[in-house]
């Protein structure tokens, strides 16, 4: 009976062992499944994640390439048209359309697409503008600008009207421009585009409100993903000196700040100071390979008082953006050197102005204004110690060298 009774125990043991040897091999069994059901979910995932970056990606660089390409192809089709205007002002009175912006004129042979990179790509009547290089002489009565008012280190003072040098100190050595850069962004925005053009808006994206934020830029204020008007990128560039709209206009007219940078370098060329002055980026940032001199400074001034737009913002002194959903009331923005320096006795009246600083350059700034007969005059400074210490160099250099009825 003892014998039956423990071979029965050890029955029972027997099977129950059996039967915990397959439950737990069914538990790792599942397990496993579950695993294998995971791994594969994320497979799918990241491999999800992939290939939506990679289109994005794909998307974006043949975006970007084909406005550049567009944008070349629009080059070369006015160049090849032969056409001929002198880019430096707009359609008259009687044929202008809107308050602001740049010509629409008759070309010579025909139409040819204006779009700008970003912008319609409508197909409209405008000519190749003739892009004349600029030199300013230095004669018998060009002076050295020697005052103990003018802290500056490096200045110019320009004769507009017959393009001579009446003051200088440094004017022929290399300075960085800083902000004083987006005179050049203004000017080759405001060649490459239509009147039309103006109204037409640009959304702005996280990767230009993060760069103007990392790079410690003057901003407007525009935010991720609100649309633009492209007239309000030109104001805000000018009297905030806004790096978020520098970039923003870069990238609408040719697709990225890079392609920009190159415009913004063959208009250097044409300009005749390309051997002298070179720029890496639109806003004015800090760069060994970015520089000019306070002369090729005051030439690239006489190119942009000499084209509408670009003179009618760079004489705003005040200026609201339009009303977008996050600035339901616009954004009311301020170019703090004219306001500063239209009570200050000068013999005449300053009209334009763009100031800038880098720790490289210290305070600059240049300027255009009137004076006793309408005689037009350029100056330009940099490395003076404040922004107020820049607006009394301009200051005491209009006074003291311009000359008596001049």
């Amino acid at each position: 009976m003892a014998d039956s009774y423990f071979e029965e125990i050890e029955e029972d043991e027997s099977e129950y062992l059996a039967r915990y040897e397959q439950r737990q091999r069914m538990r790792q069994e599942r397990q496993r499944r579950r695993m294998r059901q995971r791994m594969l979910k994320r497979v799918l995932y990241l491999g999800g994640s992939v290939i939506v970056i990679g289109i994005i990606i794909a998307v974006r660089m043949t975006g970007g390439k084909q406005r550049e390409e567009d944008m070349q192809s629009r080059q070369q089709a006015m160049k090849d048209a032969g056409q001929a205007d002198d880019g430096s002002s707009w359609m008259s009175e009687e044929g202008r359309t809107g308050s602001g912006g740049p010509p629409v004129t008759e070309a010579a042979s025909g139409d040819v697409s204006a779009g700008a990179a970003g912008g319609s790509g409508e197909t409209v009547n405008k000519a190749e503008p003739d892009k004349p290089a600029y030199s300013f002489t230095a004669t018998t009565d060009t002076v050295g600008i020697y005052s103990e008012e003018v802290i500056s280190t490096h200045a110019i003072l320009v004769d507009e009207s017959t393009d001579t040098i009446v003051a200088s100190k440094g004017a022929d050595e290399r300075i960085y421009p800083a902000s004083m850069t987006k005179v050049l962004t203004v000017l080759v925005a405001a060649e490459q585009i239509t009147e039309e053009d103006l109204d037409d808006t640009f959304t702005m994206t996280l990767e230009i409100t993060d760069y103007a934020y990392v790079n410690d830029c003057s901003a407007v204020g525009f935010l991720d993903g609100e649309k633009v008007k492209v007239r309000d990128l030109f104001y805000g560039t000018i009297l905030p000196s806004g790096g978020d709209a520098a970039l923003g206009l870069a990238t609408y007219i040719a697709g990225s700040q890079e392609a920009f940078v190159e415009m913004m370098n063959t208009r250097l060329e044409e300009l005749g100071i390309g051997d002298s002055a070179h720029f890496t980026n639109c806003i004015g940032l800090y760069d060994e390979e970015h520089y000019c001199s306070v002369y090729d400074m005051a030439v690239i001034m006489k190119a942009a008082v000499q084209n509408e737009l670009c003179r009618e913002i760079l004489s705003a002194h005040t200026y609201t953006t339009a009303p977008t959903v996050e600035h339901p009331e616009g954004i009311t923005i301020s170019n703090w050197f004219l306001r500063k320096i239209e009570d200050k006795d000068t013999g005449g009246e300053v009209i334009c102005g763009k100031t800038g600083y880098v720790v490289e350059s210290k305070n600059c700034a240049v300027s255009y204004g009137t004076f006793a007969g309408g005689t037009p005059y350029i100056c330009v400074t940099a490395g003076s110690t404040s922004g107020w210490r820049c607006i009394y160099d301009h200051v005491e250099i209009y006074n003291r060298y311009v000359p008596a009825g001049g």
